[in-house]
């Protein structure tokens, strides 16, 4: 019979983003539930990105995690917008804050939809490991239209590896963190152009870490 550690998922792997997140998705939403009120620069981006995309345009919130608040402040920006999260316990979550949004289980790295208008990443990348970096994006921009809008927001930093979980308790998680290099990079090979690529200092109640947030458009298949 198999130990219980030869048993776990392989870290960051999509049974551990599943195991991780189901765990830790009401404690997630208690503390970040209104955390988008004390973002003005955040706001300002998705608001941004929606008005790229224009008002009807069919987008994919990628990973949006339990409190569901991008998919929402996209919806109320005129959007068609699915949030997607392969978290069960995240998408229950989500549909019970926002019972006016859509949210679905998928695995951001597995989209079926083909010919989005646009796709955000806010915060989703961290869960996976960074080799996963370039397919993620390619996976993206083949499901996306031509002239498709994309929205990546990160961490600054160079981990990559499992580590105690940030929001406490005894959870351990995969973690990665990203530097403006890399993910320009990774968007340019993958078939985007970078139209914006802006670093932000952390507010003072986000943990001491800037912020990337990359906005670009799908180039010509």
């Amino acid at each position: 019979m198999p130990d219980a550690l030869s048993s776990m998922p392989e870290p960051g792997s999509a049974a551990d983003v599943v195991r991780t997140w189901n765990a830790r998705a009401d404690r997630y939403l208690r503390l970040f539930r209104d955390e988008l009120d004390g973002k003005p620069f955040d706001r300002e981006m998705l608001r941004a990105f929606a008005g790229r995309v224009g008002e009807g345009g069919r987008v994919y919130d990628a990973g949006c995690g339990p409190c569901g608040h991008v998919t929402e402040l996209l919806a109320v920006r005129g959007l068609d917008v699915l949030g997607i999260d392969l978290s069960p316990r995240c998408v229950a979550l989500a549909r019970q804050e926002k019972p006016g949004c859509r949210f679905a289980v998928m695995d951001q790295r597995d989209i079926a939809e083909e010919r989005l208008d646009g796709l955000v990443s806010y915060y989703s990348l961290h869960d996976q490991p960074k080799r996963d970096l370039a397919t993620t994006l390619t996976s993206w921009a083949a499901v996306l239209r031509p002239g498709g809008q994309l929205l990546i927001v990160a961490k600054e930093g160079s981990g990559d590896e499992v580590i105690n979980d940030p929001l406490g308790g005894d959870l351990r998680v995969y973690w990665a963190e990203f530097t403006a290099y890399e993910l320009r990079t990774a968007a340019g090979d993958a078939g985007f152009r970078v139209d914006d690529c802006t670093v932000r200092e952390a507010y003072d109640d986000e943990i001491p870490t800037r912020r990337i947030h990359l906005a670009a458009t799908r180039g010509a298949a």
